[in-house]
This record gives structure tokens, sequence and C-alpha cells, in this order.
């Protein structure tokens, strides 16, 4: 049985930054990037913000930091850098920024990629939460990971959360 979130009153466009977390994709060899990109735009969403960063914290950080200061941005998506290899260090940088956490994300997040790739699924350390009245996702960088947060949890809820944080 599928769960359908209540429908929001109004269709509101709510705008985006997409940074992909990477030592080696470029904008035009990241798959996972445009399709957040495509599914955001599909869904009648803005994007603001389309870059590539080196998994470093302190250029992450510095990141949202700066993009917490646009008054137009709503929402920032990372993808990439959350599993456990030494390079992974997106959910270790925006953890330590985050105001609020929302747990279910990642929690709901792994379920569902559990009924995807099996327990594979444990080493995701999807996040999302607030920092400065900025909703943050932090996904996995692998295409269907970006499909499955995007399509299941993200864009059903996205314009419910931006309401919920502009209150």
């Amino acid at each position: 049985m599928s769960h359908q979130p209540h429908p929001d009153s109004e269709p509101i466009t709510i705008n985006c930054a997409i940074i992909t977390v990477s030592d080696t994709r470029s904008l035009s060899t990241d798959r996972s990037g445009q399709l957040i990109r495509e599914l955001l735009l599909r869904a009648g969403h803005g994007i603001a913000v389309y870059e590539i960063l080196k998994d470093e914290p302190a250029q992450i950080q510095l990141q949202l930091e700066t993009l917490s200061k646009q008054t137009e941005l709503d929402a920032v998506i990372f993808n990439g850098g959350t599993g456990i290899a030494p390079r992974d260090t997106t959910y270790d940088a925006l953890e330590k920024l985050l105001e609020k956490t929302l747990p279910g994300f990642g929690e709901l997040f792994r379920w569902l990629s559990y009924q995807e790739i099996g327990s594979r699924a444990i080493a995701s350390r999807a996040v999302a939460g607030v920092y400065q009245k900025k909703l943050v996702f932090s996904i996995p960088g692998s295409s269907g990971a970006v499909k499955l947060a995007l399509e299941k949890l993200i864009l059903p809820e996205l314009v419910h959360l931006v309401t919920q944080l502009n209150q």
C-alpha cells in the first residue's frame, strides 16, 4: 500500500541548489547532478545553483554557509560523499552544521534502499535537516539513489517542508 502525502494547497516553485560532491566528476560527466536537475525542473522547481565540489569538508561547509546567505534559495541538495570510504566526508561536514535534523529522511531512505539493494543500504549516511532557514538534503551520488531519494522522498515533501520553514 502506497501512502501519498496530503496535497499542497497550490503549486509553489522551490528554488534549489544542486551540489555534487566528487573528486572525479565534471559538469559534463555528472549524471546524478543532471538527474536531480531534470527531476526538479520537471516538477516545476527552479535551479539557482548547480556546482561540483571536491570532497573536502571545509569546502562543503563553506559552500553551505555561502548558499545560506542567498535569500532567494529555499533548498540545497548535496549528492555524493555519503558512504564510509575515507574520502566520503559530506555527512561529517554537513551534520555538524545542521540546526535541526529530519531523522525520518535518512531512516526512510535506507529502508527504501534496502528494498532495492539489500543490506548494502546500511552504508548510506543520507541525511536531511535545516541550516539558516534552508532545507538541506545529502544523498548518495549514484543515479539509482538520486532517483529514489527525489521521487520517493524529496519531491513529495519539498513544498510542504519549505512552507513549514517559512512560517
